[in-house]
């Protein structure tokens, strides 16, 4: 079992910057990939960004590319998402996940835990 926390999340003005983190309670932790997705009002769950068990390899949605950047610490058991450059667009509840592989991945079925979710707006 892995329970995730987000946290980081809050109200921005459009250019602005924001870190969500994600704790995670479990020894596994470090054997998988970990991902942020985001859902938007109306809207389906979308991928944001994955990263592999070791942090050497990422992944990023076209709509974040270059703005957000995601790391992982697994001595701390966290994930973050810094994401700068924020748009309106950008307005959604961000949820971290584990995967169950060791790989980066956007398939949102690759993944079985998930955490609340924290708010992100972007004002314009």
């Amino acid at each position: 079992q892995v329970h995730l926390v987000e946290s980081g999340g809050g109200l921005v003005q459009a250019g602005g910057s924001l870190r969500l983190s994600c704790s995670a309670s479990a020894r596994t932790f470090s054997n998988v990939a970990m991902g942020w997705f985001r859902r938007a009002p109306g809207k389906d769950r979308d991928f944001v960004s994955s990263i592999s068990y070791t942090g050497g390899g990422t992944d990023y949605a076209d709509s974040v590319k270059g703005r957000f950047t995601i790391s992982r610490d697994n001595a701390k058991n966290m994930v973050y998402l810094q994401m700068n450059s924020l748009k309106p667009e950008d307005t959604a509840v961000y949820y971290c996940a584990a995967s169950k592989f060791a790989l980066e991945t956007s398939l949102s079925r690759e993944y079985d835990y998930w955490g609340q979710g924290t708010q992100v707006t972007v004002s314009s």
